[in-house]
């Protein structure tokens, strides 16, 4: 199954939403973050792109027809090669906005053990902290830098008429234009505020814990 739309923006700008929105318009399933950690092998696909082994990108997205989200945003370029035919949606969001998310879920404290533990895991989360932030994803000019011109080149180097600048908050009507379907009757998805996604990883975290033996 080759992949029809590939998401180029960065976590934190509605890219659950989207996913969400693209599997109810027949892009379905999308890949996300969300996607890896339940299968032990993904976090060891995603490990082995971040040393720069070569990748079988037909083996990591078996099954999917979109994909949003880190870690896949970081080879857009990569991606959109391999699947010539698919759309390119950029997902923005004010940038202050973006970067205060960051730091209370992806990049914050509830996160750090994930990111510091010697793991396939970790060392994907440390691949994008290093090749996007410079190991500073806390600092908040390099990130805000880091947004723009990550931005600003998917913008410049994708044809206009295979990408989509989108906000999720303009909801279903460009999406479906770009993507040449009909507009849902219901409400576009609005999921995962960092309240969402606090709560979704304690939730993880206890469960994880409930199942290690003592």
């Amino acid at each position: 199954m080759a992949l029809k739309v590939i998401g180029a923006g960065f976590g934190r700008t509605g890219t659950m939403s989207l996913k969400l929105a693209l599997e109810q318009i027949g892009f379905g399933p999308c890949y996300h973050m969300v996607e890896v950690f339940p299968v032990p092998e993904r976090p060891l696909q995603w490990a082995a792109a971040a040393n720069g082994e070569k990748m079988d990108w037909d083996a990591v997205f078996a099954g999917y027809q979109s994909t949003v989200d880190w870690p896949s945003t970081d080879y857009w370029r990569e991606l959109a090669a391999y699947a010539p035919d698919a759309k390119i949606i950029l997902t923005l969001r004010d940038p202050e906005a973006w970067f205060r998310s960051t730091q209370q879920t992806i990049f914050g404290e509830i996160n750090s053990p994930m990111a510091a533990a010697e793991t396939p895991a970790g060392t994907m989360i440390r691949s994008i902290f290093s090749k996007n932030f410079n190991n500073k994803p806390h600092d908040r000019d390099t990130c805000l830098a880091a947004f723009a011109a990550h931005n600003a080149g998917v913008i410049r180097d994708v044809p206009p008429e295979r990408l989509l600048v989108f906000n999720v908050a303009e909801g279903w009507v460009p999406l479906c234009a770009f993507l040449g379907v009909p507009v849902p009757e219901t409400p576009f998805p609005r999921v995962n505020s960092t309240d969402e996604f606090r709560e979704n990883m304690l939730a993880r975290r206890a469960a994880a814990a409930a199942g290690s033996p003592s």
